[in-house]
């Protein structure tokens, strides 16, 4: 069996996952690394997109970034750190670009329609987690998949924290539970990067848009019984 292209996420850890530090240093918009070290990780993204990740070496990195193996060997003691290094990169801008693309809008249906079409749009266009999902989806989807869960559960605990601070804000019903419609929503974006679908197009912003305002708004709707003591108490 071939090992995914993504063990990190793949494998159980003790620590954080990747996912997990790429949302903390977004949170905290942690500074680059050395000017040697972003270049060496700019070469291995080059590389990993242009070749994929199962027929990259670290000699093939080193000399993309025009510096010697041992450089690269040491600042990343395998392969399979240089290429967590990388793919952590990519998912703490896809975290900072999120806050960005819905900050300005006026309303959480607003937040919510932007922030899905905005992470299928920041994973599906990614030149490297994108276009190895499709090059190499064999190695990518495993491990975004069978990892027991880990990378939804990041995700959603992300999605959830927006809703929850919505919550506190009064614009979201104190009878939503944020955590269950997180995972509703993650998952519906989930299904729809790791498969096809021939019903939806999601190249077209807007029918994308539509999907989100019919499906995932009402989400934010209390059920009945509550909606109905909701609007008693207003």
């Amino acid at each position: 069996m071939e090992r995914p292209a993504f063990p990190f996420l793949a494998t159980p850890q003790e620590s954080d996952s990747v996912l997990d530090r790429a949302f903390t240093e977004a949170a905290e918009r942690v500074d680059e690394n050395d000017e040697v070290t972003t270049r060496v990780l700019d070469a291995a993204f080059e590389q990993f997109r242009r070749m994929g990740i199962r027929r990259s070496t670290m000699e093939d990195v080193a000399r993309r970034a025009g510096v010697s193996r041992i450089t690269v060997y040491r600042r990343f003691a395998s392969k399979d750190a240089l290429v967590e290094q990388v793919v952590r990169r990519e998912f703490r801008r896809y975290f900072d670009q999120f806050i960005v693309d819905v900050q300005d809008a006026e309303t959480v249906a607003d937040r919510v329609i932007l922030g899905f079409v905005s992470s299928l749009q920041a994973i599906r266009r990614n030149p490297l987690i994108g276009g190895l999902m499709d090059v190499e989806p064999d190695a990518v989807v495993p491990s975004m998949t069978s990892d027991g869960g880990r990378t939804l559960a990041v995700v959603q605990q992300f999605v959830a924290g927006r809703l929850r601070r919505e919550q506190r804000a009064g614009k979201v019903s104190r009878d939503v539970d944020v955590d269950v419609v997180a995972e509703m929503m993650v998952r519906v974006s989930a299904s729809f990067l790791v498969i096809p679908s021939h019903v939806i197009d999601l190249d077209d912003e807007e029918q994308v848009r539509s999907v989100a305002r019919q499906f995932l708004v009402p989400m934010l709707d209390p059920p009945p019984a509550a909606r109905r003591r909701f609007v008693a108490r207003g």
